[in-house]
């Protein structure tokens, strides 16, 4: 793209497509003062034509025909529309108008992405995502750019502001989970139905965009296990606390042996760790190159002005060339490169954070060490606390044992007669002197 005037065209006028017009509008002189480039934001397609969105627009520049972008001379079209459908048709019709396309949709690259790169790498197109994974930070570009010199080791990622806000309330306020939902949804951080976000499938779809470039792990999202924060309650909170640990929703990648090991579970880390003092809906990536050491990114991972930021981030990279070079390079969901293996997680280790509600009688704290004895799972930490209808909270961490050998335990003490709920289990992340 070597002409000065890049035209833009964008598709989805919602909250994130009102802050990309700010930007593209308002800014239009001072980026070209940057880059040498005007970038010109000159269609707007949206089905809602009446909606204020907070932002000035030229005369004619708002339209619900999608054929004003496909068929006009436009360089670069921003999908902000969301979904799998019509956003995954829509990509490929502009692709093969000829477009470039900047999207911020990570269930569509999580479901769709082998397709859609396929078909860009066809046509001689790109695509760039930044803002898909957590918001302003520059995440993506850091993995396949600045740290390009490294073999990354590992990544642990807080990449739901909505799940990081809802932990948030109930550590530092005393709320229950409920409540801290509601807290949510009235501040606008969850929707009305916040199971994506609690239930962790965002956090894993976001997983998936990262294994891919950090490790070339081509993988679908559904398969790579997660637990989300729905099954944490004030309790969990509180055991927490006095164990020295925090809980969050943790997205996690990490090298073993010739493969990766990918998982997404609320799991509780140091109090002294940089993952412990994220709070509210930030979002934080901590990254691990073997040469390079850890790195550590926090800011905003949603909202109108942080994605926007992104999105806008990767129209001038679309437009100055570096998204070419950078798509390329990568050759991302592509069959041509062969995917690292993906550890099976029974195969894996893991310290864990095990909750069990019992019957309050003598012998069950025996009987419950006893099953996990059986199956070669140590202990390291035990708490015990009365629970009302003459019940006990038995609050157990391991030590690092078998994925497969932890669950068998577990689910045969779930089938056991004095077990009173389902056992919450979380992760445990290993302390820094652990790992070296």
């Amino acid at each position: 793209m070597s002409h000065d005037t890049v035209k833009v065209g964008l598709v989805g006028f919602g909250t994130i497509g009102g802050g990309v017009a700010q930007i593209l509008l308002g800014k239009k002189e001072e980026i070209r003062r940057k880059t040498g480039k005007t970038i010109e934001l000159v269609k707007i397609c949206d089905k809602d034509l009446h909606s204020d969105r907070g932002v000035e627009l030229p005369a004619g520049i708002l339209t619900d025909d999608l054929s004003e972008i496909t068929s006009s001379p436009i360089d670069i079209v921003i999908e902000l529309i969301g979904g799998l459908e019509p956003a995954r048709s829509f990509v490929l019709e502009f692709l093969r108008a000829g477009k470039d396309v900047v999207t911020a949709n990570k269930a569509l690259l999580a479901n769709h992405g082998p397709e859609l790169f396929d078909e860009a790498r066809r046509l001689g197109r790109t695509i760039a995502f930044e803002a898909s994974v957590c918001g302003g930070i520059p995440i993506l570009s850091s993995i396949a750019t600045s740290l390009q010199a490294n073999t990354i080791k590992s990544i642990n990622a807080i990449c739901n502001g909505t799940s990081n806000f809802i932990l948030s309330q109930m550590e530092g306020k005393g709320a229950d989970y409920d409540d801290a939902v509601k807290e949510a949804q009235m501040r606008g951080y969850a929707e009305a139905n916040p199971s994506m976000d609690v239930d962790g499938t965002d956090a894993v779809q976001k997983l998936t965009i990262m294994a891919q470039l950090a490790f070339g792990a081509k993988t679908d999202w559904k398969s790579i296990p997660r637990t989300g924060i729905d099954i944490v309650k004030a309790v969990d909170i509180r055991f927490a606390r006095k164990l020295g640990k925090r809980i969050r929703l943790l997205a996690t990648a990490a090298r073993s042996g010739d493969g990766v090991e990918l998982k997404v579970s609320p799991t509780l880390v140091s109090e002294t760790s940089p993952l412990a003092r994220v709070c509210d809906a930030f979002n934080a990536v901590e990254i691990v190159g073997d040469f390079v050491g850890p790195v550590f990114y926090q800011g905003l991972g949603a909202g109108r002005r942080p994605t926007a930021s992104a999105v806008c981030s990767d129209v001038i990279d679309t437009a100055l060339g570096r998204s070419r070079i950078t798509f390329d390079a990568l050759s991302l969901w592509s069959d041509k490169k062969e995917s690292v293996r993906i550890v099976d997680p029974a195969d894996t280790f893991e310290q864990a954070y095990l909750r069990f509600l019992v019957q309050d009688h003598p012998g069950v704290l025996a009987k419950t060490t006893g099953i996990l004895g059986n199956h070669g799972i140590s202990i390291s930490s035990l708490l015990q606390e009365p629970e009302k209808n003459n019940g006990a909270n038995l609050i157990i961490l391991t030590h690092k044992a078998p994925a497969g050998k932890l669950a068998a335990a577990v689910q045969e003490i779930d089938e056991s007669s004095f077990v009173l709920e389902k056992t919450v289990k979380m992760n445990v992340q290993e302390e820094e002197h652990d790992q070296q």
